[in-house]
């Protein structure tokens, strides 16, 4: 969530800005401005009228023992028109500050500067890539070598639960808990503290990482409880630091997580759907940083570079895209996506997206932090990104090391699933 200040002090750039994303921000800006200074004049008038009411409550008992008691009660009936007035200047100030809310929560992240405009993926940059692209011949895609190895089962998903929650068995479920082991055992590696959060979270937290109320719809919701299924870890876990204050000497903090994943996708079918390429139901593993500002974009390259050590190590084809304004976000400020070459389908798939938040999520959060010997606090800086996310990952693995008789498993992952070979 954008500040006030921010808004107030740099109304044409945020109007600006915001374009990159395709926003047209200049009505709701408008508004907020109208209502901050509108809040403030009424703040103002309502300290006003307190400091005359105090003064004449100490004046009351004073006039009575200088027997002025027609003073007195005239002071008496002032104070409690007064104490009305302000009655209803607080009632007007707080249904101010819901509008105003209402407003600011609808207004996006600004995006960084490197940030290039455009509409869609089709605009996005390539950063850099690395790998080679399989040459196979009569390629299988991922759902038929799925079925010809007894991996994964869709139509049991189908059956148990509906579409998009597919069934791993076998060497399929063993391939499955050795890369969730394998990412884990990398971010740790990297620094990252593990941590097993909730599945479902509140409505605070939704909020608090910007799910809401921008992507309600494709959240699942547990309406006689109102929680929400997570989307994604990153949602509890940079709710971990919700409503604290951290010493600025604890920055960075790093946390990894795995977690089931949860999501509508309304409206998504055809080809580009099939088999593992989207599903409501996926496993993960995220890392979250909270940074100093002055170095979270330091933390950001970090981050990307461990991701790409990832898809490295597993042999895949890869390259980064630097997403452009329309394909971003409601909270990021700079997203970096990473795309793996699936070799049976000929197409590029995204595995993982890294980005900085600024103060976006931490505003919401009211996630700050102080520096040794300040008193003053500041908001800190959230980052994210998948590390990885493991259904793509997985179709790009059993495709691009196909061979006539089986599938070879990449060397990193023999000792987490125990075969070289699946056959």
């Amino acid at each position: 969530m954008l500040t006030l200040k921010q808004i107030q002090d740099n109304k044409q750039e945020v109007i600006e800005r915001l374009k990159i994303k395709n926003f047209d921000a200049v009505n709701i800006v408008d508004q907020i401005i109208e209502l901050d200074n509108k809040r403030k004049s009424t703040q103002t008038e309502a300290d006003n009228l307190q400091a005359e009411m105090n003064r004449l409550s100490k004046s009351i008992g004073q006039l009575f023992k200088e027997g002025k008691a027609e003073e007195a009660n005239q002071a008496k009936e002032t104070t409690a028109g007064l104490k009305e007035q302000i009655k209803n200047l607080t009632t007007q100030q707080d249904s101010i500050e819901t509008e105003l809310q209402n407003l600011v929560v609808q207004l996006p992240n600004l995006p960084h500067p490197s940030v290039p405009a455009g509409k869609s993926a089709d605009d996005n940059i390539k950063v850099r890539e690395g790998g080679l692209i399989p040459q196979l011949t009569e390629a299988l895609p991922h759902w038929e070598l799925a079925k010809k190895f007894n991996l994964i089962d869709f139509e049991l998903g189908v059956k148990l639960t509906g579409a998009g929650f597919p069934v791993y068995k076998g060497h399929g479920a063993r391939l499955q808990r050795a890369l969730i082991a394998f990412f884990l055992d990398e971010a740790i590696a990297a620094g990252y503290e593990e941590v097993m959060p909730p599945l479902m979270v509140n409505e605070d937290s939704g909020f608090g990482t910007g799910q809401l109320p921008d992507k309600e719809g494709q959240m699942y919701h547990v309406t006689a409880d109102n929680l929400y299924l997570i989307p994604t870890a990153e949602v509890p876990v940079t709710n971990i630091y919700r409503d604290v204050i951290l010493d600025g000497n604890q920055l960075p903090v790093r946390n990894c997580a795995y977690s089931a994943c949860f999501r509508r996708e309304a409206g998504s079918y055809g080809k580009d759907v099939r088999g593992l390429n989207r599903l409501h139901q996926f496993d993960k593993v995220e890392i979250v940083q909270v940074a100093h500002p002055e170095k979270s974009y330091v933390v950001l390259d970090e981050m990307v570079n461990h991701v790409q050590s990832l898809v490295e190590k597993l042999g895949l084809p890869w390259r980064i895209m630097r997403l452009c304004g329309g394909d971003m976000s409601f909270a990021s400020a700079l997203t970096f996506d990473f795309e793996v070459y699936s070799g049976a389908q000929e197409r590029w798939l995204e595995v993982s997206s890294v980005s900085n938040f600024e103060t976006f999520q931490s505003n919401r959060l009211k996630l700050r932090f102080r520096e040794e010997g300040e008193k003053k606090t500041q908001l800190a800086h959230t980052l994210n990104g998948s590390a990885l996310a493991l259904p793509r990952i997985l179709a790009a693995i059993l495709e691009n090391n196909q061979f006539e008789g089986g599938i070879k498993i990449p060397d990193v992952l023999v000792p987490y699933c125990g075969f070289d070979v699946i056959a």
